[in-house]
């Protein structure tokens, strides 16, 4: 899946004198306010992270006696642009559009003029659907997991407007069934990348709860896969790139 990346950064952040006895548990608490939100230095929503503590300075007395900790941060960064390729699992279909949630968090919509013509809806037993006219197995419905067009996100909702027009998107079971008569952009020709990226959110496919977060990321640059993250989502402020 396109939209995952890794991305290394030099942090500052401001700690108040009373937690200096366990720095580290209180720059996880402040790091924690960065997920699930979109940051625009990073130009992305902070999925996970690692860190090293560079040095904690000593308290040194003024009107503003605070920590300043610098760090070394290793973030999963979501950052989605038009025309990449995501994958999620469809929530809700409609006559009139498909919902989707991406990653457990993020949520996508494909209005009727951004489903291609091959698919047609129909209501069996109950449950709505796309059925291609081309291909009968080729079936959207609640609980497919589908791969899709961005076309663009809202920073503030996270929500995607989607696409499935073009011909390499749909039903990703179906897709991977049939991928020689398939005609692929270039961009998607990089299987074997997505097939890594897909792992670092695997644990995301279903929805997160809200306080608390589990990932496991592989790195590119480590042969088994890490956790990185296990921890309460709360609230913070005070930190700063360098």
């Amino acid at each position: 899946m396109d939209g995952l990346n890794v991305s290394d950064v030099n942090l500052q952040v401001q700690l108040h004198p009373s937690r200096s006895n366990n720095v580290r548990n209180a720059v996880l608490r402040e790091l924690s306010s960065l997920l699930l939100r979109f940051n625009e230095k990073f130009q992305g929503v902070v999925l996970a992270y690692e860190f090293k503590i560079d040095k904690v300075p000593d308290i040194l007395p003024s009107m503003h006696p605070y920590l300043y900790v610098r760090l070394k941060a290793k973030l999963l960064l979501f950052s989605p642009k038009p025309d990449m390729l995501l994958e999620g699992k469809v929530v809700k279909v409609k006559q009139e559009s498909i919902h989707v949630i991406i990653l457990g968090f993020s949520s996508a919509i494909i209005t009727d003029k951004d489903i291609r013509e091959e698919f047609q809806y129909k209501t069996k037993h109950g449950k709505d659907l796309f059925v291609s006219r081309s291909h009968k197995r080729h079936v959207i419905k609640a609980g497919t997991m589908i791969r899709l067009l961005v076309k663009s996100m809202d920073e503030e909702t996270l929500c995607i407007s989607a696409s499935l027009l073009p011909a390499h998107t749909g039903s990703i079971l179906w897709l991977d069934k049939h991928v020689e008569n398939v005609s692929l952009t270039d961009g998607s020709n990089k299987r074997g990348e997505e097939t890594r990226k897909n792992q670092l959110c695997q644990s995301l496919v279903e929805p997160v709860p809200k306080h608390i977060l589990w990932l496991t990321i592989t790195s590119r640059s480590q042969r088994n896969t890490e956790n990185l993250l296990h921890k309460s989502l709360v609230g913070a402020k005070h930190i700063l790139p360098e």
